[in-house]
């Protein structure tokens, strides 16, 4: 089929053995790539119940059919298996100029299952599968075990790490590309920790066969000059995701003081233009992307200066600044560093030294660890690394954390998943993206703070939020079985996305068919969740979402309201 290999490898790390696999032209179809593609093959290859850490899960790593194209916003790739944070079904995705790479290897996805006998380098040409010792980067952090081995390959590799971290099986530590980009969400560098596989490298020079590449070039060219001075390209070039720290606490859904609050009285202090005050800024781009979104900034001064880091993002500065209260941009700069060199999610690393932070406020635990405090908050995060002191607690995640402070009623989390930075109680429709979301409290499956935010539907607003919800998620859906990153969501609509699933594969689907093939994605990832034990009752948000309003607005978020918001959302999708 146009736009695919039509193959992937399976890899065995035990045996250290590997296989080229056929796929079949009607599972392209009904599924495309990416998501769809990798829910198949994790239906397929990995056993029902199986523990996240054990050998027998399945860790896969897939492209779609614009990965390596002339398309904007299409240097995308998806990493898919069972999270040991949440126990489910597991997609994280990452960008910057690793997709290529991978697309180049000639394999539509890769499938790890076993596990090494000691720490390995896994390597990827379009023959296939091969291990090299990697004992000499054990213990390395992301950006050190990333340099060492770009100096043994060449530029002309793309390659992925995991940091100490994924080493020592952080239930949330993810896998590092290019430095400053991660898979970062739900713990696929503990996966690839517990197999024993320090680093992934690609190599090769095969293309994908475009359905119509003078067309794709056509459609590339009309996109560039329509979009590429469009003011949501310059805000995103000027002043990156961080933007969203005055719009989010000006709504009043910026989630503070470990969810107690609302707004940041000193935001002023952590948003876009502190960035810009405090750091040298200067855009960097993913390959084919004009947005630039990245925001490349050096600390210029204080006990920091000259720390260097892609960020920090919006997320890394809610979680940090907002649920830890910590009012300076520059020491969430060197949060982040940190999180970035252990190969650590920001988000969950953020939620779980505001949990601390909680618990040490109302005596749960006797140890001090005050609200604002950035470095109790490094203390923490290189003690989860190292499995020391709370660290050794935190570690398992927010769910083992909870459980162990005496704090389950308390804590954030969907499925285990802390959400991210976008209050439920003021934005009615993110409670229902967050508790339907497959991989727990996730915000890019729908991305609905943005017609909330935008003025699309009252954020407060019930009858009709559903449908609307899954008109976002459908078409989010696509993006992730194409790949696409998600900030392209304003260009590509869906006449937009027909045209680009004709040019590159060659199906010529009307609206409805696509969001039908949205839907079949959708379900059969519920279908593997269900497989695991999800069950209705886990769609459903945290109890103080449901009690505790926010002191700012009195928003909260109504039992009665969120029990139509899901009734509606099931209805639609013809899920009992």
């Amino acid at each position: 089929m146009k736009g695919f290999y039509n193959r992937y490898l399976r890899i065995d790390a035990t045996r250290r053995e590997c296989s080229i696999e056929t796929i079949p032209d009607d599972i392209l179809k009904k599924y495309l790539g990416g998501k769809g593609l990798s829910a198949w093959l994790l239906l397929k290859h990995q056993p029902r119940g199986v523990h996240p850490l054990s050998p027998e899960n399945a860790f896969i790593i897939a492209t779609g059919p614009t990965t390596d194209s002339a398309l904007y916003g299409s240097s995308r790739f998806g990493i898919y298996t069972k999270s040991p944070l949440t126990g489910v079904y597991l997609g994280s995705y990452s960008g910057g100029k690793v997709p290529e790479k991978i697309g180049r290897t000639g394999f539509d996805a890769i499938v790890v299952s076993g596990r090494c006998d000691r720490f390995s380098v896994l390597e990827i040409s379009p023959d296939g599968a091969s291990f090299r010792d990697g004992s000499h980067l054990k213990g390395l952090d992301c950006h050190a075990a990333e340099k060492a081995l770009y100096s043994q390959y060449g530029t002309a590799a793309g390659i992925l790490v995991i940091g100490p971290a994924g080493e020592n099986l952080l239930s949330f530590a993810g896998v590092s590309n290019d430095l400053w980009h991660c898979s970062g969400r739900a713990g696929a560098g503990a996966v690839l920790g517990s197999k024993k596989i320090k680093a992934v490298v690609f190599t090769g020079d095969r293309k994908r066969e475009h359905a119509d590449p003078e067309g794709l070039s056509r459609f590339a060219r009309s996109v560039l000059e329509s979009r590429k001075d469009h003011p949501t390209t310059i805000a995103y070039r000027t002043k990156g995701t961080p933007m969203m720290v005055d719009l989010l606490n000006g709504a009043g859904a910026f989630p503070t003081r470990y969810w107690h609050q609302g707004r940041f009285e000193k935001a002023g202090r952590i948003n876009a233009s502190a960035m810009h005050i405090r750091m040298d800024v200067r855009p960097r781009a993913c390959a084919h992307c004009f947005m630039a979104c990245g925001k490349f900034s050096t600390v210029r001064d204080g006990r920091h200066k000259g720390l260097e880091v892609e960020g920090p993002e919006y997320e890394t500065i809610y979680a940090f600044g907002g649920l830890c209260m910590i009012d300076d941009i520059a020491e969430i700069a060197y949060l982040n560093d940190l999180c970035d060199k252990f190969g650590i999610d920001t988000i969950s690393a953020g939620n779980l030294v505001a949990l601390t932070m909680e618990a040490s406020e109302t005596g749960k635990i006797a140890e001090r660890v005050p609200y604002g405090d950035a470095e109790a908050s490094a203390r923490l995060i290189r003690d989860m690394v190292r499995r020391e002191g709370l660290g050794a607690v935190l570690a398992g995640g927010i769910r083992e954390a909870a459980k162990a402070f005496g704090m389950e009623d308390r804590a954030i989390h969907v499925k285990g998943l802390e959400p991210a930075g976008y209050d439920p109680r003021q934005l009615k429709g993110m409670g229902l993206a967050y508790a339907t979301s497959d991989r727990g409290a996730c915000h890019l499956r729908t991305t609905f703070y943005k017609p909330e935010l935008s003025g699309m539907i009252p954020p407060a607003a019930i009858e009709g939020k559903a449908a609307m919800l899954i008109d976002f998620e459908d078409r989010a859906t696509i993006f992730d079985t194409l790949i696409f990153c998600r900030f392209f969501r304003d260009f590509y609509l869906w006449d937009e996305l027909r045209t680009i699933v004709k040019v590159t594969v060659g199906l010529d689907l009307s609206r409805q068919e696509l969001q039908g093939l949205a839907a079949d994605v959708t379900n059969l990832v519920r279908s593997y969740n269900i497989r695991e034990g999800v069950t209705e009752a886990d769609d459903t948000l945290p109890p103080r979402f449901f009690t505790e309003a926010l002191p700012e607005t009195g928003s909260v978020m109504n039992p009665e309201d969120f029990a139509k918001l899901k009734s509606d959302y099931y209805r639609l999708r013809g899920w009992s």
